[in-house]
């Protein structure tokens, strides 16, 4: 019987090593043989095929994309190529969704997830952001496509936003995106689901300069016990985005006395080894989960192949 063969792109930093060679061993426990480093910048297609050296992508049984640091336009457009042929973790349409701030955040209200309100006005309605701060206060820019609260402005005023407008105007944006800024204590739970299945939370707190809570902004991280309707909130949200591996922000808002989802991350890091030493120990679990869910999946893949 031909074993099952899958590819696998997964950052090497910050004990991403580590957390491959485990991944690697589990998967080869269920005789599941992986082809690792397989970075997509380094692939062709043609002919039908996509070819990465001497592997024919389209072939595999399964690819695990696992690396936000290091992508580009053309590794995620053979994502996208690769995505219709065989199954991905996460899919391109989940991945896709989850890198864009708006599309995610309109997704979600649709469905009744409550997030920030927010607003996506043309490049030239700039006169609607005046009347939005009017009406909020106060209100952040965020770039769509942006990650670790890069790009994220905070507005808090009229001069403010003059500031900001011809910014904008220069980076050719052909629309911005702003949301309410949300009342809250500068901490935040980020919650790792795998598969639907709850797997950990730790909180980030901001620093005293700043009000994101993100890491490379600044944030640190602490351990956090979320509650149930958290945990909830996160895996429902993972559910609708369609992500099979999702990070999940999450906020308590002290205006409307509720939790509300700032952010869905579809690559969520494991802990650093750094981060294992202060008591974050779910690497183990989440390694576990995403084996099963590469087995179930390269399963399914295969009976249909067969």
């Amino acid at each position: 019987m031909t074993k099952r063969k899958i590819g696998m792109w997964l950052y090497q930093n910050g004990g991403g090593i580590i957390i491959q060679n485990k991944l690697i061993s589990m998967l080869r426990d269920r005789e599941i043989d992986v082809i690792n480093n397989i970075n997509l910048r380094d692939a062709i297609s043609k002919d039908g095929y996509i070819i990465h050296k001497d592997t024919y992508l389209d072939e595999l049984d399964l690819f695990f994309s696992y690396n936000a640091g290091e992508q580009t336009q053309y590794q995620t457009y053979l994502y996208k190529a690769l995505s219709r042929i065989i199954p991905t973790i996460n899919t391109y349409e989940a991945f896709e969704l989850t890198e864009d701030k708006f599309q995610t955040t309109f997704i979600l209200n649709k469905y009744g997830i409550k997030t920030a309100n927010y607003k996506l006005c043309h490049c030239e309605d700039t006169h609607k952001l005046q009347s939005i701060i009017r009406q909020w206060g106060k209100m952040v820019y965020k770039p769509t496509d942006c990650w670790g609260g890069v790009g994220l402005t905070k507005i808090e005023n009229h001069s403010t936003l003059d500031m900001l407008i011809p910014f904008l105007n220069n980076i050719n944006s052909k629309y911005f995106y702003v949301e309410k800024f949300v009342n809250y204590d500068n901490t935040d739970y980020r919650v790792d689901i795998v598969d639907g299945k709850y797997v950990s939370c730790y909180g980030r707190k901001a620093s005293k300069d700043d009000w994101r809570t993100n890491v490379t902004s600044g944030g640190q991280i602490f351990l956090r016990e979320p509650n149930d309707q958290v945990i909830n909130l996160a895996i429902k949200a993972a559910q609708i985005t369609g992500a099979d591996i999702a990070g999940v922000d999450i906020i308590y808002d002290r205006e409307l006395e509720e939790y509300i989802v700032l952010e869905v991350n579809g690559i969520p890091a494991f802990a650093t080894p750094e981060q294992e030493k202060m008591g974050l120990n779910f690497n183990n679990k989440k390694v576990e989960l995403i084996t099963e869910l590469i087995d179930k999946k390269t399963k399914d893949n295969y009976k249909e192949a067969v």
